[in-house]
This record gives structure tokens, C-alpha cells and sequence, in this order.
């Protein structure tokens, strides 16, 4: 089903909305995804799209746009560029094409991710500040296998546009969760070890612990890295079983730490096989 709509309506004002209103994606439980690679990602990955916005008038849609439209079963609401530009990210042009998603929560207490046959590293991020820096965390953690992405603290909202964005589509590949903190990860850590699966808790910091390649990643690691600092609060300290250094002569921030840290994982998994 498709609708033309030539002027501003009440379901535009919401949808502009969810570009920088966390309380209102919140309480509707819907956001917005840009771009061609992260809106086929979220269709390959079968995620709820509520609605597909096109523009209206020249140019025409690309292939790609029309091909969504007409086989992807969504239902479509074209805008008039002067509209639909009220649905654009702060840098670029008007868009052709913008999915209206509806958001998934799942609880740390059901997430149960790899066997202990193929365990999986999962990865953690405390009080990230920066929705774009958590996308391209999400990012990292998809390209190395991880099995989620646990969020801690008040940190940005991994539905934010920016981080929808950075994530390639990522974020509709791989569980990301809430945590308050610290001991809401340990007690997962240790409902995976009930599951049958070796699992510890490596922090990521750079003013204490081993070189990085120095430590055996066997079994299932939860890491954890902090948003952009190098050393993790000691709260996290206190339920690391191992912590390590990424050598370096300046600070990483945590996408980078993340996908370096992911790397060494895999690597040593790949030489064990």
C-alpha cells in the first residue's frame, strides 16, 4: 500500500522526531534507518520495518529504491522533497529512501549466545558517549564473530540514527543489549558458565595488564572496553578476571580497542583449528 502525502502531517512531525529524540524512539519503540546498505541489511535480517518513506518527484528512484518499494511487502508513504528533507541526516541531501523500524529489546537475563562447542566473544562497552562511536563498535563486532553487544550505563542509544548509520547495518545482525553496570555482566558471566562454557571477563585498559597477544583467548570472552578512555573504572577492575594492553603510542578509542582485541581472538582461534 502506498500513500502520497504533499504536505507536513502529524506522522511526519513524529517520524523527524526520531532523529535526535531518544525519549520519544523510546516511548514509541520505532526509529530510523538511512541508506541503502543499512536498509537491505535490515531487510536481509528480517527486522520489523513499519514503514518505507520515498521522495516524490525528480529524480526518479534508483533501481535499488524501487525494487525495495515494490517487492518488500513494507507498506510506502511517498514525500515531497521539501518534506522529505525533514526526514534527512544532519550532513547530506534528501533522501530517497528512509525505513520506519520498530526497535527489539532483549533482556540480559535470556541472553544465552554460543555453545560450549563454539563459544563466542561478546563484547561490552561502558557509558559510550558517542552514538557514531558505538555504531562502528557494533561494526567491529559483527565483522569478528561476536556473539552480542552489551551496552552499560547511560550511555548513547544504539538506535540513534548516527549509530544506525556507522553500524553498516550491523545493528540488525547481532543482539545489542542494556546493562546498569559491572554486576549485571558478571552474573551473565556466570550464567554462561552454568551453561557449560569457560567464560571470562577481559577488560581492555591501558594502564594495567598484559599485552594483548600475550594472553590465551580460550573458552569465551567478555570484553570490555571503555568508551574513549584508557583505563577502566574500578568498578570494572574489580570483576575483570584478566586485564589487558593494546601496545600503542597513543590511546585508541573503543571501536578501534574493540576490533583489535576481536582480532586477537579470532586470530588465535583460527590457529587452534
Amino acid at each position: 500500500m502506498t500513500r502520497r502525502v504533499n504536505t507536513r502531517t502529524a506522522a511526519v512531525q513524529v517520524w523527524q522526531a526520531y532523529l535526535n529524540n531518544r525519549a520519544t524512539r523510546l516511548r514509541d519503540g520505532r526509529f530510523l534507518v538511512h541508506g541503502r546498505h543499512a536498509i537491505a541489511r535490515a531487510l536481509e535480517c528480517r527486522w520489523p520495518l513499519e514503514t518505507l518513506v520515498y521522495r516524490l518527484g525528480a529524480p526518479e528512484p534508483s533501481p535499488w529504491a524501487r525494487e525495495v518499494l515494490d517487492s518488500s511487502g513494507v507498506p510506502s508513504v511517498g514525500l515531497v522533497p521539501e518534506v522529505m528533507a525533514e526526514l534527512a541526516e544532519p550532513v547530506g541531501g534528501v533522501p530517497e529512501l528512509v525505513a520506519v523500524a520498530v526497535t527489539r529489546r532483549m533482556e540480559l537475563d535470556d541472553f544465552a549466545p554460543g555453545t560450549p562447542v563454539e563459544p563466542v566473544p561478546v563484547v561490552v562497552i561502558d557509558r559510550p558517549t558517542s552514538p557514531a562511536r558505538l555504531g562502528a563498535l557494533i561494526r567491529s563486532a559483527v565483522a569478528f564473530g561476536a556473539g552480542g553487544v552489551i551496552v552499560t550505563g547511560t550511555g548513547a542509544d544504539h538506535y540513534d540514527p548516527q549509530s544506525v548509520r556507522a553500524s553498516g547495518g550491523a545493528l540488525f545482525a547481532v543482539p545489542v543489549l542494556r546493562a546498569p553496570g559491572p554486576a549485571a555482566v558478571s552474573a551473565f558471566r556466570t550464567r554462561q558458565q552454568a551453561r557449560g562454557i569457560p567464560t571470562r571477563i577481559v577488560g581492555s585498559d591501558d594502564h594495567g595488564g598484559i599485552a594483548i597477544d600475550e594472553l590465551d583467548f580460550d573458552g569465551a570472552t567478555v570484553l570490555v572496553v571503555g568508551d574513549d578512555s584508557e583505563s577502566l573504572a574500578p568498578t570494572w577492575r574489580q570483576v575483570c578476571d584478566e586485564l589487558v594492553c593494546i601496545p600503542t603510542d597513543g590511546t585508541l578509542g573503543a571501536p578501534s580497542a574493540a576490533a583489535v582485541a576481536l582480532y586477537e581472538i579470532a586470530r588465535q582461534r583460527r590457529a587452534l583449528r
